[in-house]
């Protein structure tokens, strides 16, 4: 019986039976076409014919001993670790994209470098670089004396008979998946089949040898990482590494990882010397901070299990413009257009003929819904002109009936506001045992901040200290 060819859409993976001049899935033009491999390298008559082996089932309880898997290896590298949940897990895969040039490689060539200096064999696979540049990076680095074995190819059966020569290596880097290409699949390199085909083979060894997979992946325009999302989910650990090119440092962000919490992150500095870890990223981001300007907030906010404290910055302007311009930078404009109806309907604060402009200092991009708060106090500083206490720090989700909502893990965040030296902080209540820490106010709406702000203005000048 002839086979009937597939389409598959090159952005988002949709398969169809025909070709479509657009994607239903993603919504993406021209990117439908036709997938001869789509099948998969279990195509043919050996996919038919049923397995000889039977799968082996164990009891939970069994699961000691031998079938125990090795404890997870650190990679000298404190916030790569702190992303994963505590270091490389044997047979696990991580899937790290970023847009070109953020750092990728070069993280990933130190991490192979620190891991390799604990006397174990890691493999560093490049599909884009020859073995010269590669080796010419680590030489930048100074890690050219690293026991790094290196290797430009882009075969994965090639790979994988290399890789299983000798002992296992506990780390193999693939730099990158996209331009990997498997035999079992008929399709140039690049195209969802082979993405997925790669992925499968490469995924495969890493859980029967117990290797530890890093996988590069590149993304799109729009952030995404390139290629078909069922890799996403073949993989353990999905990480985004970002950064702005005017910016000095980076941020390793964890959005999906089996073996610990998500929406961790780590935080690096890109120096002459590669990518430094930064220990203190609460420092970083408050470092400059003007006491003295109006609109100006700490916001104390939790990413992932870490606390970190960033500085919102608003500006509020009159305009002549029929319509306010409304511009942010690092926060949710839709979270921004919210807080603004609920200060005009709920807090007296008219705002229709202001130009509005909202920055999370540092280049930190904020997806937390307790920002509410601290933006709300900037806005409200700016248009009234009263410096906010400079030793407090806002925390709080605002309701659209402009009541302060309570959000969680008050003690973390209030622990390490007093640790760099803020007495005192403005939330939701019932703050709860975190009042021990700190002299904090609580505040049940909206209302009750605007008008504690608006009472400064009626006070003397704080002297300098």
């Amino acid at each position: 019986m002839a086979k009937h060819p597939t389409f598959a859409c090159q952005s988002c993976g949709a398969v169809y039976n025909r070709w479509r001049g657009k994607c239903e899935a993603c919504g993406g033009w021209n990117t439908v076409i036709e997938d001869s491999g789509s099948a998969g390298p279990l195509a043919g008559p050996a996919a038919t014919r049923p397995s000889r082996a039977k799968g082996r089932v164990f009891a939970l309880e069994a699961l000691t001993g031998e079938n125990r898997p090795a404890p997870r290896t650190r990679t000298a590298n404190d916030e790569f670790d702190r992303v994963l949940g505590g270091g490389l897990v044997p047979g696990s895969v991580i899937l790290i994209g970023g847009d070109p040039g953020i750092g990728k490689s070069t993280l990933l060539i130190q991490i192979a470098a620190r891991v390799a200096a604990g006397g174990h064999r890691v493999a560093y696979i490049s599909g884009e670089e020859a073995v010269a540049q590669v080796r010419l990076r680590a030489d930048r680095l100074g890690l050219a004396a690293a026991p790094v074995q290196l290797a430009a190819e882009t075969n994965v059966e090639d790979i994988v008979a290399t890789l299983s020569e000798g002992a296992p290596p506990l780390l193999a880097v693939i730099d990158s998946i996209q331009t990997m290409w498997t035999e079992t699949v008929e399709s140039a390199p690049g195209t969802v089949s082979q993405v997925r085909g790669s992925a499968q083979a490469l995924i495969r060894f890493a859980k029967t040898h117990g290797t530890a997979l890093i996988l590069v992946g590149h993304v799109t325009k729009d952030g995404q990482i390139a290629g078909p999302r069922v890799v996403e989910h073949m993989v353990d650990c999905v990480a985004s590494f970002e950064g702005e090119s005017a910016h000095h440092f980076r941020i390793l962000r964890a959005a999906k990882n089996r073996f610990g919490p998500t929406d961790e992150i780590g935080v690096f500095e890109m120096t002459d010397r590669g990518l430094a870890e930064v220990p203190n990223p609460s420092e970083l981001f408050l470092a400059g901070r003007d006491l003295a300007t109006p609109g100006t907030a700490v916001f104390a906010g939790m990413e992932g299990t870490r606390p970190l404290l960033v500085e919102i910055q608003a500006l509020v302007s009159p305009t002549s413009l029929g319509t306010p311009r409304r511009a942010v930078v690092g926060w949710d404009p839709s979270r921004l257009a919210m807080v603004l109806a609920v200060l005009e309907a709920h807090a007296g604060i008219k705002l229709g003929g202001h130009d509005v402009y909202l920055n999370v200092a540092g280049g930190m991009r904020i997806t937390e819904p307790a920002a509410d708060l601290a933006a709300a106090a900037a806005l409200v500083s700016s248009l009234t002109g009263v410096p906010l206490p400079p030793e407090s720090v806002f925390f709080g989700e605002i309701g659209l009936s402009g009541a302060i909502r309570p959000v969680t893990q008050i003690p973390a965040r209030v622990k390490e506001a007093a640790k760099l030296g803020f007495s005192s902080a403005f939330g939701p209540p019932p703050l709860g045992e975190a009042a021990e820490r700190a002299t904090l106010r609580a505040f049940a709406h909206l209302a009750d901040l605007v008008a504690q702000i608006a009472a400064g203005r009626r006070r003397p000048a704080r002297a300098a200290e």
